[in-house]
């Protein structure tokens, strides 16, 4: 069975009615309203008016109120109105076109010129609705596509993660730990005001996957040094410390690969540099202090301290989180940016949580 589309024609004459039903009733779907209240009746009816002809035995005022009254309780956007107007009233049809109709075709009627007019509205409605659907799949396709490569670069970036914390078998669950601790501080800074405008959920998501190779660096690190199971010594100190290099030279290298950098680049890079730099300015690598330390690093630093301290080593057991808590609280303004720890106090009970979730498997080795 062919699909004929279904018009509305509106009129006050009776002949008139039935002479543009004659005009199209073999290729339409055709129904008849009198005036603007049996328009509006019959066109919430099922099937909806594919197009409305509005004709021209309204008075002016009738004419323009019924379309108001139908574009406004009843039409969409894409159903267009062709209204019938008398040849010569110059002003009617300047208010129409103001007013948003389709098509003008003027009286007294031309059948041909009404018969074009409709196969071109429906033909051009018809076209309108094959490109939203196109577009409405390209958008789904899109989002399927970026969800694809969410989920392979989120699982690239673990990968490499794991592959360099690999190397140091007592480090457990220390990314997934870290990775959340920077997350959930982040997300509660971000209702301090100097911070609002940065940590965006965006942005937040971006400090989460990269938070993942703040110790990327350590592939570089010898193994006498990253698996030493007792203190460093202070040349093996300094080795240990050109992790932070390592790490950021590293992700500047994708950075020039690509030619270019992004918002996870960036805070990987950051994050990887400068996580152990100290507020006070007493951090390595750079002695950086104050702001001048990226917050995605600052962030970091926090989050890395908070689970070294609670993680065993193999010359000193955990400490509580209570004592994490107070080492952290007692180095804000000196090793700690003072908003970080403020929001870590805030949401302590949340670090808690995470660190349970998470469990360390042993002790290890890691700075």
């Amino acid at each position: 069975m062919n699909f004929k589309a279904s018009i509305l024609i509106v009129d006050g004459v009776s002949d008139n009615l039935v002479q543009i039903e004659g005009l199209l009733q073999e290729r339409y779907h055709v129904r008849l309203a009198r005036n603007g209240e049996d328009a509006l009746r019959i066109a919430q009816q099922a099937p909806r008016p594919d197009l409305i002809v509005l004709g021209g035995a309204l008075a002016d005022a009738d004419s323009l109120r019924v379309f108001h009254g139908l574009k406004c309780q009843v039409l969409s956007s894409e159903t267009p109105v062709i209204m019938l107007i008398a040849e010569g009233d110059a002003q009617l049809e300047e208010r129409a076109w103001r007013d948003g109709v389709a098509d003008v075709v003027r009286l007294p009627l031309l059948p041909a010129a009404l018969l074009a007019r409709v196969a071109t509205q429906l033909h051009m409605r018809a076209a309108d609705a094959m490109l939203r659907d196109q577009h409405r799949h390209f958008e789904h396709l899109v989002a399927e596509r970026m969800r694809d490569a969410g989920l392979m670069q989120d699982a690239t970036v673990l990968a490499m993660a794991v592959l360099a914390e690999s190397r140091d078998p007592g480090v457990g669950q220390h990314l997934l730990r870290t990775q959340r601790f920077v997350t959930a501080l982040a997300r509660e800074l971000r209702f301090v005001a100097a911070y609002t405008a940065e940590l965006t959920n965006e942005a937040i998501a971006l400090l989460h996957k990269a938070a993942l190779l703040h110790d990327i660096g350590k592939v570089g690190v010898p193994d006498a040094v990253l698996l030493k199971p007792g203190k460093l010594s202070d040349s093996e100190f300094e080795l240990m410390k050109l992790h932070t290099v390592y790490g950021r030279d590293a992700i500047a290298g994708v950075e020039r690969t690509l030619g270019g950098s992004n918002g996870f680049l960036r805070y990987a890079r950051e994050i990887a540099y400068s996580h152990h730099e100290k507020w006070d300015g007493s951090g390595y690598p750079q002695g950086l202090a104050g702001e001048a330390i990226a917050l995605s690093a600052r962030l970091m630093a926090v989050a890395d301290v908070y689970d070294a301290l609670t993680t065993a080593r193999a010359y000193r057991p955990a400490f509580t989180h209570e004592t994490a808590v107070e080492l952290i609280r007692q180095g804000r303004g000196e090793h700690f940016d003072p908003d970080v720890v403020d929001a870590m106090l805030a949401i302590e009970e949340r670090f808690k949580a995470i660190a349970a979730d998470f469990p360390p498997h042993q002790p290890g080795s890691e700075l």
